[in-house]
């Protein structure tokens, strides 16, 4: 019962902090998070109908699986941020940029499918017997959290973060999230 109350933690950890760095872009709407949401239940409901499918299909323990692919997400939110922040800082740009449309619907991309392999995750590895309630309970805590943070972010309650930690601190709990799969498998 331990892992998925963590998984949901960190599942929430996440998504605040995708929810502060999209609300800190001038250029992002609510809506985009409202959609970028929609389509993340979508995926979550998806995932969970496969879950035993995929778990039977796959070659190698899931575990492995789950937990490899959460730490290539972390590392790629990390990295993605830095490879930009450089090739920003090449081109002499100084000021903050705007994010692009493109950039918005790739992280809406990204945590939805982030989403969908959390509740696969959490019905095959933690969870064997769940019910539909993980989806939508994934779902909702992608919604609120994030939605929370953009909130704040737009009311000044929160002082501005470094974008360099939101993206950091993001990836982070990704990569928990994946270590944890891989710490179920090995029994630690």
């Amino acid at each position: 019962m331990f892992m998925p109350v963590l998984s949901g933690l960190i599942v929430s950890v996440d998504a605040f902090f995708i929810g502060l760095s999209l609300g800190l872009q001038k250029r992002c709407k609510f809506l985009y998070l409202a959609v970028i949401n929609a389509f993340l239940l979508g995926l979550c409901i998806f995932g969970f109908l496969i879950a035993e499918r995929v778990y039977d299909l796959i070659p190698i323990d899931p575990d492995l699986l789950v937990g490899f692919a959460f730490i290539s997400l972390g590392l790629w939110t990390i990295v993605h941020y830095f490879v930009s922040k450089h090739i920003k800082h090449r081109k002499g740009t100084t000021e903050a940029v705007n994010v692009s449309l493109k950039t918005i619907v790739l992280v809406g991309l990204v945590m939805s499918i982030e989403a969908m392999l959390i509740t696969m995750g959490i019905s095959f590895i933690f969870l064997p017997d769940s019910t539909f309630v993980i989806p939508i309970t994934v779902a909702l805590a992608h919604l609120g959290y994030s939605a929370l943070s953009f909130y704040l972010s737009r009311t000044k309650h929160v002082t501005r973060i470094p974008a360099v930690f939101s993206h950091v601190i993001s990836g982070l709990a990704l990569i928990t999230y994946g270590l944890m799969a891989l710490f179920v498998e090995f029994g630690i």
